[in-house]
């Protein structure tokens, strides 16, 4: 069973089996995927893609 409240049926020794996310509520599988840069690596890479295409001009 998911957080989300979606069960699956599988072959496992255990009874139950939780879990906090699957395919029907991932980002990534819904289409609400967001993209994280945290460490500002896409502006930096910019910034320096700029600067290079300046030398090279």
């Amino acid at each position: 069973r998911c957080a989300c409240g979606n069960e699956f049926i599988i072959g496992a020794t255990v009874p139950e089996i939780k879990v906090e996310i699957c395919s029907k509520c991932h980002p990534f599988y819904t289409g609400k995927e967001k993209i994280v840069d945290t460490a500002k690596r896409v502006e930096k890479f910019e910034r320096k893609r700029k600067k290079a295409q300046k030398g090279n001009a």
